[in-house]
């Protein structure tokens, strides 16, 4: 019988939160910024590692924008991206719907097409080199104001095959998703999907607004969803999926120990919890890191584990016949990795 670490990396899973800037390992970042000729204010990939003390989001938050300054070239990107579907592919990802945030590039001066074009190439290269699908989705920084927010929709339109949905993410506390009424009417009326970060560090009201001002599709983290009795029953009633990534929590402090994380209350209440890696490079870990954590801290079974998985593949944006091939591939897997029957005694 495998291992429970086996187990996981060999088992099938979509990956629906993933900031792909969020990727970038140290190795990396210092080989990007010698290319470019960019001055970085750390010594060494060690002395970088050390920075990653986090004592919440927006001192995360600080150090991932200063990492953003080596990614200027198409390549850059392609390169970056290349390197988490690699990464994901090795750990058993059969689908990944990604994140990127185009305005922090922007504001640098890199132009939007360099960045869809180097990460819609490298989504390419993983399909046809592994057959890993993916999506694309874009998040506006919550930081700045509506008005930036819709002259990047604008841009991004242009590229609207390339694109599935758009989200919100960056400093949560003092930006309600109400802040961005106006950019997501104009997201929905295209035809676009929407999801939303909120209840990470914000409060319940948060996850209502993201749900019924947003109108969006899922909810990235929804941790704070559980103080609200109300809530939990909307979102599992309407079988809202929640991208949870536990080693993030713990590494911003959200939630102090792994023991204490709140996906098992998630899923006692019937919550539909997906689990993901979201900045994998600064929080420790990609997705396998993420499903072991969370198993050894509240003791998940194999089946609770396979709920999850599924729930991710049912959960994307994918289209149906999409899905079905993708959960006959998991339950294949589960079928063989099952132990086999017990035989009856004489």
């Amino acid at each position: 019988m495998q291992s429970m670490e086996q187990f996981i990396a060999n088992l099938p899973k979509a990956e629906l939160h993933v900031h792909i800037e969020g990727t970038l390992e140290p190795e990396l970042m210092f080989a990007l910024a010698g290319r470019n000729k960019v001055a970085l204010p750390y010594r060494s990939v060690a002395e970088l590692r050390e920075a990653y003390r986090f004592g919440n989001l927006q001192s995360f938050l600080d150090v991932y924008y200063r990492g953003m300054s080596v990614l200027l070239h198409e390549e850059d990107f392609h390169e970056l991206t290349m390197a988490y579907l690699k990464r994901a592919n090795a750990q058993g990802v059969v689908h990944a719907e990604i994140f990127f945030d185009p305005q922090a590039h922007i504001s640098r001066g890199v132009p939007f097409r360099v960045v869809i074009d180097g990460i819609h190439r490298a989504l390419a290269d993983a399909s046809a080199e592994f057959g890993l699908s993916s999506r694309l989705i874009l998040c506006f920084l919550r930081h700045l104001d509506q008005e930036d927010a819709v002259r990047t929709f604008e841009q991004s339109v242009r590229h609207g095959d390339r694109i599935a949905g758009f989200g919100l993410d960056s400093t949560e506390l003092g930006h309600p998703p109400r802040k961005f009424r106006d950019v997501f009417d104009r997201v929905r009326s295209h035809g676009f999907r929407v999801v939303a970060h909120a209840g990470e560090e914000g409060p319940p009201d948060y996850v209502w607004e993201a749900l019924e001002i947003l109108r969006a599709d899922r909810i990235d983290h929804g941790n704070r969803a559980l103080e609200d009795e109300r809530l939990v029953r909307r979102l599992a009633r309407d079988r809202v999926a929640l991208t949870v990534c536990p080693l993030s929590n713990i590494k911003l402090g959200v939630v102090k120990e792994m023991t204490r994380h709140p996906a098992a209350e998630m899923i006692d209440k019937g919550l539909v919890v997906t689990i993901n890696s979201d900045d994998p490079a600064y929080f420790g870990g990609y997705i396998n890191e993420n499903f072991l954590a969370i198993q050894r801290g509240s003791n998940l079974s194999r089946d609770v584990l396979a709920d999850l998985a599924r729930n991710s593949i049912v959960s994307s944006f994918l289209e149906e016949s999409q899905k079905n091939r993708l959960l006959d591939r998991l339950n294949s897997f589960l079928e063989g990795a099952a132990p086999p029957p017990t035989s009856p005694s004489c």
